[in-house]
Protein backbone atom coordinates (compact mmCIF):
# COMPACT_ATOMS: atom_id res chain seq x y z
CA UNK A 1 0.00 0.00 0.00
CA UNK A 2 0.99 3.39 -0.82
CA UNK A 3 0.19 6.80 0.56
CA UNK A 4 0.94 9.59 -2.11
CA UNK A 5 1.83 13.45 0.09
CA UNK A 6 -0.55 16.16 -1.90
CA UNK A 7 1.17 18.94 0.25
CA UNK A 8 3.25 19.61 3.63
CA UNK A 9 2.31 22.44 5.64
CA UNK A 10 5.45 23.52 8.94
CA UNK A 11 3.04 24.02 11.68
CA UNK A 12 5.43 24.34 14.45
CA UNK A 13 10.11 24.11 14.39
CA UNK A 14 12.05 24.53 17.45
CA UNK A 15 15.80 23.63 17.31
CA UNK A 16 14.69 20.48 18.46
CA UNK A 17 11.86 19.39 16.41
CA UNK A 18 9.91 20.35 13.46
CA UNK A 19 6.16 19.34 13.28
CA UNK A 20 4.57 18.91 9.68
CA UNK A 21 0.95 18.35 8.71
CA UNK A 22 0.78 16.02 5.66
CA UNK A 23 -2.63 15.98 3.08
CA UNK A 24 -2.16 12.70 1.80
CA UNK A 25 -4.09 10.87 -0.41
CA UNK A 26 -4.30 6.97 0.26
CA UNK A 27 -3.99 3.69 -2.04
CA UNK A 28 -7.83 3.59 -2.42
CA UNK A 29 -7.99 7.09 -3.17
CA UNK A 30 -9.68 8.81 0.04
CA UNK A 31 -7.92 11.80 1.32
CA UNK A 32 -5.98 11.93 4.84
CA UNK A 33 -4.23 13.75 6.84
CA UNK A 34 -0.79 12.94 8.55
CA UNK A 35 1.16 14.72 11.62
CA UNK A 36 4.66 14.02 11.82
CA UNK A 37 7.30 14.78 14.30
CA UNK A 38 11.18 15.61 12.74
CA UNK A 39 13.62 14.94 14.52
CA UNK A 40 17.49 13.94 13.74
CA UNK A 41 18.53 11.06 14.48
CA UNK A 42 20.11 10.13 17.94
CA UNK A 43 22.89 7.79 19.21
CA UNK A 44 22.07 5.20 22.32
CA UNK A 45 25.28 3.78 23.77
CA UNK A 46 25.27 0.51 25.85
CA UNK A 47 28.66 0.86 27.64
CA UNK A 48 29.51 -2.97 29.49
CA UNK A 49 32.07 -3.45 31.78
CA UNK A 50 32.21 -6.34 34.74
CA UNK A 51 29.32 -8.02 33.78
CA UNK A 52 27.45 -5.18 34.02
CA UNK A 53 26.55 -1.49 32.50
CA UNK A 54 26.75 2.02 32.76
CA UNK A 55 23.28 3.89 32.93
CA UNK A 56 22.16 7.77 33.74
CA UNK A 57 18.73 8.77 35.00
CA UNK A 58 17.25 12.46 34.91
CA UNK A 59 13.70 13.78 34.86
CA UNK A 60 11.89 13.20 31.37
CA UNK A 61 9.78 16.42 31.84
CA UNK A 62 6.80 15.22 28.56
CA UNK A 63 6.20 12.32 31.19
CA UNK A 64 6.94 13.97 34.49
CA UNK A 65 9.32 11.36 36.05
CA UNK A 66 13.03 10.39 36.75
CA UNK A 67 13.98 6.98 34.96
CA UNK A 68 17.57 5.04 33.79
CA UNK A 69 18.63 4.69 30.74
CA UNK A 70 21.43 3.92 28.48
CA UNK A 71 23.30 7.53 27.55
CA UNK A 72 21.53 8.67 24.32
CA UNK A 73 21.13 11.85 22.90
CA UNK A 74 21.24 13.85 19.64
CA UNK A 75 23.15 17.32 18.24
CA UNK A 76 20.75 19.43 16.52
CA UNK A 77 23.30 21.79 14.96
CA UNK A 78 24.85 18.83 13.44
CA UNK A 79 21.89 16.29 12.41
CA UNK A 80 24.55 15.02 9.34
CA UNK A 81 27.08 14.07 11.83
CA UNK A 82 28.73 10.66 11.79
CA UNK A 83 26.68 8.48 14.66
CA UNK A 84 29.94 7.26 15.79
CA UNK A 85 31.22 10.31 16.64
CA UNK A 86 28.09 11.21 18.26
CA UNK A 87 27.98 8.40 20.21
CA UNK A 88 31.33 8.60 21.23
CA UNK A 89 30.49 12.41 22.15
CA UNK A 90 27.49 11.67 24.18
CA UNK A 91 29.05 8.88 26.42
CA UNK A 92 31.60 11.32 27.14
CA UNK A 93 29.30 14.17 27.68
CA UNK A 94 26.89 12.30 29.77
CA UNK A 95 28.84 9.78 31.58
CA UNK A 96 32.61 10.90 31.35
CA UNK A 97 33.64 7.61 29.58
CA UNK A 98 35.54 7.07 26.90
CA UNK A 99 35.22 4.10 24.99
CA UNK A 100 38.10 2.47 22.96
CA UNK A 101 35.89 -0.04 21.05
CA UNK A 102 32.50 1.07 20.02
CA UNK A 103 30.50 -1.22 17.98
CA UNK A 104 27.30 -0.09 15.95
CA UNK A 105 24.59 -3.05 16.92
CA UNK A 106 21.97 -1.89 14.39
CA UNK A 107 19.41 1.26 14.00
CA UNK A 108 15.87 1.38 15.70
CA UNK A 109 12.66 3.65 14.74
CA UNK A 110 11.70 5.37 18.58
CA UNK A 111 8.39 6.17 17.14
CA UNK A 112 7.69 5.62 14.11
CA UNK A 113 3.67 6.18 13.91
CA UNK A 114 4.17 9.92 14.31
CA UNK A 115 8.27 10.57 14.35
CA UNK A 116 11.06 9.89 11.72
CA UNK A 117 14.10 9.74 14.56
CA UNK A 118 15.93 7.24 14.34
CA UNK A 119 18.63 5.64 17.23
CA UNK A 120 21.64 3.89 16.34
CA UNK A 121 22.63 1.63 18.78
CA UNK A 122 26.33 1.06 19.97
CA UNK A 123 28.07 -1.15 22.11
CA UNK A 124 30.51 0.56 24.05
CA UNK A 125 33.61 -1.16 25.83
CA UNK A 126 37.26 -0.99 26.83
CA UNK A 127 36.02 2.19 28.87
CA UNK A 128 38.04 4.81 30.54
CA UNK A 129 37.10 7.29 33.11
CA UNK A 130 36.89 11.57 32.29
CA UNK A 131 35.12 14.43 33.11
CA UNK A 132 31.53 14.83 31.97
CA UNK A 133 30.33 17.83 29.78
CA UNK A 134 26.47 18.16 30.46
CA UNK A 135 23.89 20.58 28.77
CA UNK A 136 21.92 23.10 30.71
CA UNK A 137 19.28 20.38 30.43
CA UNK A 138 20.76 17.58 31.80
CA UNK A 139 22.39 19.11 35.00
CA UNK A 140 20.31 16.59 37.06
CA UNK A 141 21.83 14.20 35.25
CA UNK A 142 22.92 10.97 37.45
CA UNK A 143 25.24 8.35 36.24
CA UNK A 144 26.50 5.34 37.66
CA UNK A 145 26.95 1.68 37.04
CA UNK A 146 24.76 -1.89 37.36
CA UNK A 147 25.59 -5.55 37.79
CA UNK A 148 23.31 -7.10 34.80
CA UNK A 149 20.93 -9.01 37.18
CA UNK A 150 20.19 -5.62 38.58
CA UNK A 151 19.11 -3.99 35.12
CA UNK A 152 16.94 -6.48 34.97
CA UNK A 153 15.27 -6.07 37.75
CA UNK A 154 15.54 -2.43 37.34
CA UNK A 155 13.34 -2.97 33.64
CA UNK A 156 10.85 -5.43 35.51
CA UNK A 157 10.18 -2.73 38.76
CA UNK A 158 9.68 0.14 36.14
CA UNK A 159 12.69 2.27 37.25
CA UNK A 160 13.65 1.92 32.99
CA UNK A 161 11.07 2.60 31.21
CA UNK A 162 12.82 3.56 28.03
CA UNK A 163 11.92 1.44 24.96
CA UNK A 164 14.62 2.45 23.13
CA UNK A 165 16.77 1.24 26.44
CA UNK A 166 14.80 -1.95 26.36
CA UNK A 167 15.16 -2.82 23.02
CA UNK A 168 18.86 -2.12 22.96
CA UNK A 169 19.58 -4.94 25.44
CA UNK A 170 17.53 -7.55 22.53
CA UNK A 171 20.28 -6.28 19.92
CA UNK A 172 23.19 -6.93 22.13
CA UNK A 173 21.96 -10.73 22.64
CA UNK A 174 21.48 -11.27 19.23
CA UNK A 175 24.61 -9.67 19.05
CA UNK A 176 26.30 -12.17 21.45
CA UNK A 177 24.39 -14.83 19.44
CA UNK A 178 21.99 -15.26 22.73
CA UNK A 179 18.54 -15.17 23.74
CA UNK A 180 17.08 -11.75 24.38
CA UNK A 181 15.46 -10.52 27.96
CA UNK A 182 12.50 -12.86 28.70
CA UNK A 183 12.92 -15.58 25.66
CA UNK A 184 14.98 -18.25 27.67
CA UNK A 185 12.07 -18.97 29.98
CA UNK A 186 11.28 -17.00 33.84
CA UNK A 187 13.55 -14.99 35.15
CA UNK A 188 15.15 -14.79 31.20
CA UNK A 189 18.43 -13.02 31.01
CA UNK A 190 20.28 -11.01 28.69
CA UNK A 191 22.63 -13.49 27.28
CA UNK A 192 26.27 -13.94 28.37
CA UNK A 193 29.18 -13.55 25.79
CA UNK A 194 29.82 -16.97 24.85
CA UNK A 195 33.45 -18.07 26.19
CA UNK A 196 35.92 -16.90 23.94
CA UNK A 197 33.81 -14.21 22.36
CA UNK A 198 35.42 -10.91 21.04
CA UNK A 199 33.29 -8.51 22.36
CA UNK A 200 35.67 -5.20 21.92
CA UNK A 201 35.44 -4.20 18.08
CA UNK A 202 34.52 -6.70 15.16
Amino acid sequence: MTIRTISSTIRYRNKWLTLREDEIERADGSPGLYGVVSKPDFALIVPYERDGFHLVEQYRYPVGGRYWEFPQGSWPGRPDVDPAELARGELAEETGLRAGSLVRLGRLFEAYGYCDQGANIFLATELTPGPTNLDPEEGDLRHDWFPRSVVERMIREGQIRDAVSVAALTLLALHWGGAAVGLDGPGGRVASPPPGAKIVGD
